[in-house]
């Protein structure tokens, strides 16, 4: 029998957004979002520090009955005189879905000589993975994209939903969001266990850009293990495969991998490409089996409830994550310390390094008093 949906009662990510976000993966210049002025407003925002041009149709009432197809051509027109972009991308909203409106006629009539990426999307999908999803069939179409690439994505949608609802913000009907463990009392224990010499797992399982920030984390405790002199106990994993994902994931990766190089972190395991935090975890796991199975404690940053817990349960975990609906199910997973780096997402936009984690600043201060 079937498992029955459950009915999710706390906000959860807009398709609309996911849409933007992948069209910023693909390097589109200029993102035209076709509806009201303040329609994803915050992350339009905040994708221009991500150097992507994010511009309105700005429906207003008039637009909600009439329709804007004029004004979506002219605005299209308008990119292209102010933007000189080499993509474009327009992108739906609840607005334009509900009264129908036909983007592609706009974009046939106002014929840019530049690729358009067009995604016809609305917020009322219950995954947010339907924007991705919709923005790469546009990009395959387009030629953007080929098939075996549009494939490859689509299985790590499918699986990033799944963990979602087995272990993530998908798997209630309502999760408070939390702060946390205190990161200072997760400090000490991390330097106690380094000063024990306890063998640990220092294991980033980032999405994409989030990366800048958790492996700030990874630099963190390697700095703090090498003063004690037990660097020799750790082992790095991270999911920063140079040759995997959309453009703007690769170039992610390349620079993550730099920054670690430049600061004497080795990398032991490479485990996945930075949009292969739904799978890492298969990689991670055959890993520890293989190899690492005596291991003490593993601090795990980014997604870390797409590890599975069969090779790390009789491990101290430390988790560290940028969802505070995060927490309660890393909990019930068996993680001992929760921490939640706390808008971590718009500090690491528009980055090109590693970014200073909150937690990683505990762990150089707390070191500093022993």
């Amino acid at each position: 029998m079937a498992e029955k949906e459950i009915s999710i009662i706390h906000p959860r990510p807009s398709s609309i957004v996911a849409a933007l976000y992948t069209l910023r993966d693909l390097n589109v210049d200029v993102a035209i979002l076709h509806g009201p002025p303040g329609c994803s407003f915050k992350h339009a925002r905040l994708l221009e520090e991500d150097g992507i041009h994010v511009v309105t149709t700005g429906l207003d009432e008039n637009g909600f009955v009439f329709g804007g197809h004029d004004r979506l051509v002219q605005l299209i027109n308008k990119s292209v005189e102010l933007f000189n972009p080499k993509v474009i991308g327009v992108v739906g909203t609840c607005a334009s879905m509900i009264i129908g409106e036909e983007m592609h006629d706009a974009v046939l009539e106002a014929n840019p000589d530049v690729p358009v990426i067009e995604v016809e999307v609305h917020a009322g999908y219950h995954n947010n993975t339907k924007g991705v999803l919709f923005a790469l069939e546009s990009a395959l179409d387009a030629g953007i994209i080929d098939h075996a690439e549009f494939e490859r994505q689509k299985y790590l949608l499918e699986k990033a939903t799944e963990v979602e609802k087995k272990f993530g913000a998908a798997s209630k009907e309502y999760l408070a969001p939390s702060r946390g463990d205190v990161k200072y009392k997760a400090a000490q224990h991390v330097i106690q266990l380094l000063k024990e010499g306890k063998k640990g797992l220092v294991i980033m399982n980032a999405k994409k850009e989030t990366g800048y920030m958790f492996a700030d984390i990874t630099l963190a405790v390697n700095e703090v293990a090498a003063a004690l002199g037990k660097k020799e106990n750790l082992i790095n994993m991270a999911n920063i495969d140079t040759e995997l994902g959309l453009p703007r994931v690769r170039q992610h990766a390349e620079y993550i991998m730099r920054d670690l190089k430049a600061h004497g972190v080795e990398v032991h395991e490479i485990i996945g490409g930075m949009d292969e935090y739904p799978i890492a975890g298969e990689k991670v796991s055959e890993l520890i089996k293989e190899k690492y199975s005596d291991f003490d404690f593993a601090v795990i940053t980014g997604v870390p409830h797409a590890i599975p817990m069969e090779h790390i349960k009789d491990m101290e975990l430390i988790s560290v994550t940028n969802g505070p609906r995060q927490v309660l199910p890393l909990k019930e997973m068996g993680h001992k310390y929760v921490l939640v780096e706390i808008d971590l997402h718009p500090k690491t936009l528009g980055v090109s390094e590693i970014v200073e984690s909150e937690f990683g600043a505990t762990l150089r201060e707390v070191a500093k008093e022993d």
